[in-house]
This record gives structure tokens, C-alpha cells and sequence, in this order.
């Protein structure tokens, strides 16, 4: 029996390679005799560079940049060659990610996105041909403003003066000179979710508060942020505002879509592709995969949805893992099979300092229910 094991990240607590050990150690217990097959995988946030790192041609980089809150920090990125072509690998989270500030950091009226954009420098400057960016979970919410001010951009007001691309000055600007920015080469933007840049499924209201928005205070960061696409729209003659996945960290889809000229894809598939992930699933008798929550939002193009297709695909029997499930009711026709970890009363905190071993005890259970159901 071969068994295929793509988990996601389970965030603040494993990385996607973590889980799959403890996935593996578990359901051997149960299966010692299958053959496994372990490939992690990434939708477009954290665990991006973890992803790709497995396709053996990626060449490790580190680079000096601020982050969210301006402060500098080592961040990291991949160059990918294949032949002559170089491909750069850039997790967004390692300049502007959640996980650098604390909750009593944020403040996103003054967050920025300025060091993803000195990532994207650094790539080009390594002699990157084409980019590819993940862009989740970030702790900004400044519509890739930032990044644009890091290649180049300036934002000015109605005086012509040069303002700091930050959403405290979103109000004031009224004027773009783009005449600075680089030359960039072609980027893909790798993207987990559909939303829109405004309204009740965009940017600001749904991601917002994460980020440290005050519920008081969302219709105005909603409003600053319709001012400035207006504005932005406006010198580009585009407008983004709509197309889904724009709204994803913060807005910066919709800047990099807008000041770049990015393309958005799939996170999953984007990495699925790389990691020739289809052809390895294709060959397996079950699958597995986990990520730290199982809810709606999964459906909207996470790493366990994006296995369950593929699997469905080929009628492989498909499972998942999670350390939350929510709106089960929703998930149960995309998998076989749905576990927590959580399966007695504990806190949050023994939950991620022990989620190995739950992980581990989960995937045990797991398979006992599958060997019985098969008697």
C-alpha cells in the first residue's frame, strides 16, 4: 500500500515537513508495511520557501530589509535556475510578516510592506529573470503602497510633497510619479484566497482585525483604502478592485497586480505544479493532509482543498488532519475522512507546544477508523 502525505503548515507550531513526519509516525502504527511518500506543500503564505526548497534547484539568499514596523531584519528568498533562467522565490511574510509583531506591536496605520519590496530589489539585482511571490500572512494592510515606494514609486500630495507610503497618510495623497520605479521583470503572485480588495469580503474588513484594526475603527480604514484605489486607479487607468484574490494581505495583490503588473495564481497549484505533486498523488493507494485550521476558508483555494481535488481527481481516498475544524458540514463531501488533534479539553497553548505529539496520535486514530472501516 503506498500512502501520500501533503500537508500545509500548522502555524505558530509545525512546519509543513513537521507535520508530515508526525502524520507518517502515526499512521505507521497502524500501516508499518506501506511504502510513504512525504511532500509538504504551501498556498502562497508561510512555508512557501520550505515548499520549493524540495525541488533541489533553489539556491539559499538572505537580505537585510524592514520589517512591518520598519525595523531591520534578515530575510529570506530562493533563486531557482533552471538552464539559463532564473526564477526567484520570495515568501512576503519574511519582510512584512504577522509573525514578526506582537499583538502589542501592531499598528497598522503605520505598517508597511516597504521590505517586500526590497526583496524584490535584491531579487533582480541577483540577476532574476522572472519572480514568484507569496503573500500571506502579512501584517499590513497598506494596498502594496510600500512595496511600490521601495522600487521606485513616489506618493504625493496636493502640494507635490513626498508623503510615506503608509495607510495613516492614505487620505492626503492625490498624486503618483511613477517615473523612478525599476524595470521589473515578470512576477507571479501566489495567492490563498479570493477576495476582493473592498467591501465586507475585502482587505480591511475581513483580514483587518487580525491585523489589529479596531472594530470602531474599520469603516475608516475601509474609506481610506476606496480614496487611495481611486487615485491609484486613476494614474493607471486599471482597476483591480474586484478581481479576486486582491484583497489578500492587505491589499498587496491588488499593488502588485497595479504597480507591477503581476499576475495572480492559485498558491496550490502554482506550488503543486513545481513539485510535480499531481504526478506523486496519481501513484497512491490514500492520502493525507493537515493544516493548523480546517474551516470554509479552506474551500477557497488552501493546501487541504487543493490535495482533496487532486485526489478526488484520480479516486484516491483522501483525509485531513487539523489542530481546529470548523463547518464540518461543509467539508465532509471534500474528504473521507476529517480529524482534530484536540480530542479532550486543553488549552490553546498545550495545544501548539504539543502539537507533534497530538498530530502524531491523530494520525493513529485515523488510521485505526480506516483499517476498520475496511474489515
Amino acid at each position: 500500500m503506498r500512502i501520500f502525505i501533503a500537508p500545509d503548515k500548522f502555524k505558530g507550531s509545525l512546519t509543513g515537513k513537521q507535520a508530515a513526519e508526525a502524520i507518517a509516525k502515526g499512521l505507521k502504527t497502524i500501516f508499518p508495511d506501506a511504502q510513504y511518500h512525504l511532500l509538504p506543500l504551501a498556498d502562497g503564505g508561510e512555508g512557501l520557501l520550505d515548499a520549493f526548497e524540495q525541488t533541489g534547484s533553489c539556491e539559499h539568499h538572505e537580505a537585510l530589509v524592514g520589517d512591518a514596523m520598519d525595523r531591520e531584519v534578515t530575510a529570506a528568498w530562493l533563486m531557482m535556475t533552471d538552464g539559463t533562467e532564473k526564477t526567484a522565490i520570495i515568501e512576503s511574510s519574511q519582510a512584512n510578516g504577522l509573525w514578526r509583531v506582537s499583538e502589542e506591536e501592531r499598528n497598522p496605520s503605520r505598517a508597511t510592506s516597504y521590505g517586500v519590496g526590497q526583496l524584490i530589489r535584491e531579487a533582480i539585482q541577483k540577476g532574476a529573470k522572472s519572480i514568484v511571490i507569496g503573500i500571506g500572512g502579512s501584517a499590513t494592510n497598506d494596498l502594496g503602497i510600500g512595496i511600490a515606494a521601495a522600487l521606485g514609486c513616489k506618493f504625493l500630495n496636493e502640494a507635490g510633497e513626498n508623503l510615506e507610503p503608509l495607510p495613516a497618510n492614505f487620505q492626503e495623497i492625490t498624486r503618483i510619479d511613477t517615473s523612478g520605479m525599476v524595470k521589473l521583470p515578470p512576477i507571479t503572485v501566489a495567492c490563498d484566497v479570493a477576495n476582493p480588495l473592498l467591501g465586507t469580503r475585502g482587505a480591511t474588513q475581513v483580514y483587518g482585525p487580525q491585523k489589529g484594526i479596531a472594530p470602531e475603527d474599520l469603516a475608516a480604514a475601509e474609506s481610506a483604502h476606496s480614496q487611495l484605489a481611486s487615485v491609484v486607479n486613476a494614474h493607471f487607468k486599471t482597476d483591480f478592485t474586484e478581481y479576486p484574490g486582491v484583497g489578500a494581505a492587505g491589499g498587496i495583490g491588488y499593488g502588485l497586480m497595479t504597480f507591477c503588473g503581476a499576475t495572480l495564481e492559485s498558491g496550490f497549484e502554482c506550488i503543486a505544479h513545481a513539485l510535480q505533486a499531481e504526478q506523486h498523488l496519481a501513484k497512491a493507494d490514500m492520502v493525507f493532509t493537515a493544516e493548523g485550521s480546517i474551516d470554509s476558508q479552506t474551500l477557497e483555494g488552501k493546501t487541504p482543498f487543493g490535495v482533496s481535488l487532486l485526489a478526488h481527481k484520480h479516486r484516491i481516498p483522501i483525509y485531513a488532519l487539523a489542530g481546529k475544524i470548523a463547518d464540518e458540514s461543509l467539508l465532509q463531501q471534500h474528504f473521507d475522512g476529517l480529524t482534530s488533534i484536540v480530542n479532550s479539553p486543553m488549552t490553546l497553548e498545550y495545544a501548539i507546544e504539543h502539537a507533534a505529539e497530538l498530530l502524531e496520535l491523530a494520525a493513529s486514530r485515523l488510521a485505526h477508523t480506516i483499517k476498520n472501516s475496511r474489515r
